[in-house]
């Protein structure tokens, strides 16, 4: 039993182990207890304390594993070195060697006994009964790779730093006055009006001269440089490819379609109504009724219904819940009452209002399908066979296309295409197989060489060969004027407008009344009330409720409206501060993250010192070598 649990669990209690660590290691670095084979192969050195090209290189790839769990998908070396992982990696491990030698010289240590202490308290060594379990604690381990006294040493090294931790930060809390001051923020509400400047008052934008469009292309020319284009050919294998429906014989056809001849029968359905009655007394009692020669809808009324309460719904006899139900209902004549049914829910008395007789669709309308669906089946099973014929063929010597006729596949072939799928003219291809990794892997290749096929999600093959390759270059002005034109225009209309709107507000701000603006410009003003801070407002949205919060009360601003094509020019009229407005007032969960917060700055303020007072140094020779293998 012991066994079956550990095999079921096992995978789930190393996770939880490898994550405990990588945290302990993440936040506070690995220093010289682990891996010391290197000798004086160190990264960082602090005083006494050390960190190995192996600790390192460990630190960076437990590193790299957190961010591909959090992305989904694994993080290549170059996203590693665009996210900067080495140099945070080597700032974390940096702290945890300061540390490390702050608590070696004030002589911090925990006994063998606190440490058996927290492994045994640790649920990752839990056995069924929920106590440790010294088995259990030697094949985690061996799931992560790790010997029991490398694991007693870095659990004693994480606790001796969190001694340290809690001497600095441990009971922070925010002050009073700081609390008081964020929920003042937090809570104030405004008044703003104001008016929309239209971009129709800076419009049409008359075409440039030659002159001003030749010098804004020379400006913006990187933008209009058309991308490198490929030529490829490919050839796509998945069933479908390769299926022909003409090679199956109509006995086949015939076969199967006896085989499975109840997939192409409909059923006989009927519409069924049932009167539930208390007891069966009752139900009795309401069926001699019916022989005495009240109809159904006068029981039905009877018992206080419609014809509606008692519907049951259209089903096939298999699909009727109750069996005792079904079989009295597929018994009836249409419009017959049923006796008396014992059904699950008590007694009741049924009626059929519409019987769908039983049909069954013909060979010759099916026969199409069956023979396309078994053409399908050995596809598949030929699939990889015909891969191999086409693989064996190029190895052999033959062109793409003469490999594809082989097998009787057929060669498609893309004229030009950049990396994006997008062709010279700007439309994008949108059935190309495997889109994104057949791409990647062309323009990645060389002319003219045969490489290995990308798998499709379909369990098939794209075999592709770059025929041409066009490189990428600057574009003349002649070739893009139109959309250089329209470019310039889109600039020209937003600078206009910008000058317009801050014209109006010099106006403002001078003693003209936003009213007199917005008649002037044939404008309504609008107000805005009990604005926040942190809205989202639907009229003037992010960026609008940040400028009316980044003044005074009486101070003026302009800022783009939502859509883009418009700004709008504003005047905060009233400012209010909360009632009440007190620490308390603020979330826990907000109070809480002050003080965290507190408490980190505390923490990175002790590190920087820290590494003033020690001789701290790094050898970022060593590091890329411990990036390297």
């Amino acid at each position: 039993m012991l066994d079956s649990l550990r095999s079921a669990a096992g995978t789930w209690l190393a996770k939880i182990l490898l994550g405990l660590l990588v945290v302990s290691f993440a936040v506070w670095g690995i220093s010289g207890s682990m891996f010391n084979a290197a000798g004086g192969r160190d990264v960082v050195s602090a005083g006494s304390t050390s960190v190995s090209m192996n600790e390192f290189r460990l630190a960076y790839d437990r590193q790299l594993s957190i961010l591909s769990q959090r992305f989904g998908s694994r993080i290549t070396r170059e996203q590693a070195v665009a996210f900067g992982i080495d140099n945070q990696v080597l700032a974390q491990l940096v702290a945890g060697a300061v540390l490390d030698e702050q608590a070696r010289e004030m002589g911090l240590g925990l006994s063998r006994d606190r440490i058996a202490h927290l492994t045994a308290s640790d649920p990752a060594f839990h056995g069924p009964g929920g106590q440790f379990d010294r088995q259990q604690f030697e094949y985690v381990l061996r799931q992560v790779g790790m010997s029991a006294e490398d694991y007693l040493r870095s659990r004693e090294q994480a606790a001796v730093r969190q001694q340290i931790v809690e001497a600095v930060s441990d009971g922070m809390k925010a002050p009073e006055t700081l609390l008081r001051a964020m929920a003042l923020y937090r809570g104030e509400d405004r008044t703003v009006e104001y008016v929309a400047v239209p971009r129709s008052l800076v419009e049409p934008i008359e075409d440039p001269s030659q002159e001003i469009l030749q010098t804004w292309f020379d400006e913006h020319k990187a933008d209009y440089a058309a991308p490198e284009y490929r030529k490829i050919s490919l050839v796509k294998l998945e069933p479908e490819d390769i299926a022909d429906p003409s090679t199956i014989s109509e006995d086949q056809v015939r076969e199967y379609y006896e085989t499975h001849k109840d997939s192409y029968t409909t059923p006989e359905r009927r519409t069924i109504e049932q009167i539930v009655f208390a007891n069966k007394d009752e139900a009795t009692t309401a069926y001699e009724s019916i022989r005495a020669g009240t109809t159904f809808e006068d029981l039905v009324k009877a018992e206080g219904k419609t014809l509606e309460d008692v519907q049951l719904g259209t089903f096939a006899k298999e699909d009727v819940a109750d069996p005792a139900v079904a079989e009295a209902a597929f018994s009836l004549a249409r419009n017959e009452v049923s006796n008396v049914v014992d059904g699950q829910f008590g007694s009741v008395i049924l009626r059929v209002t519409q019987i769908e007789e039983a049909s069954v669709q013909p060979l010759s309308e099916v026969q199409a399908e069956i023979a396309k669906d078994l053409a399908l089946d050995e596809a598949n099973r030929i699939l990889l066979d015909v891969h191999d014929g086409y693989e064996d063929a190029r190895a052999g010597g033959a062109t793409m296309q003469e490999a594809a006729e082989s097998q009787k596949l057929k060669v498609r072939t893309i004229e030009a295409v950049d990396r994006s799928g997008r062709r010279p003219d700007g439309t994008i291809i949108t059935d190309l197989p495997e889109s994104n990794e057949l791409l990647a892997a062309a323009f990645e290749a060389e002319e003219k060489m045969d490489y290995p096929p990308i798998s499709t999600a379909s369990n098939g093959f794209v075999f592709y060969e770059v025929q041409e390759i066009t490189p990428a270059r600057d574009r003349t002005l002649d070739e893009v004027r139109d959309q250089v034109v329209t470019d310039w225009k889109e600039e020209e209309a937003i600078s206009r407008l910008e000058e317009r709107a801050t014209e109006l507000e010099k106006q403002l701000k001078d003693g003209k009344s936003l009213q007199e603006i917005a008649s002037e410009i044939g404008q309504e003003t609008q107000t805005k009330r009990g604005l926040r801070r942190e809205a989202d407002d639907a009229d003037i949205g992010r960026a609008g409720v940040a400028a009316v919060f980044g003044v005074p009360k009486g101070g003026t601003g302009v800022f783009a409206g939502p859509s883009g094509d418009s700004r709008f020019l504003f005047q905060v009229t009233e400012v209010f501060e909360p009632a009440g407005a007190g620490p308390d007032s603020l979330p826990e969960d907000m109070r809480n993250a002050i003080a965290s917060g507190l408490s980190g700055d505390l923490l990175d303020e002790l590190v920087m010192r820290l590494q003033t007072k020690y001789d701290v140094t790094v050898n970022r020779n060593v590091m890329q070598q411990a990036l390297s293998f």
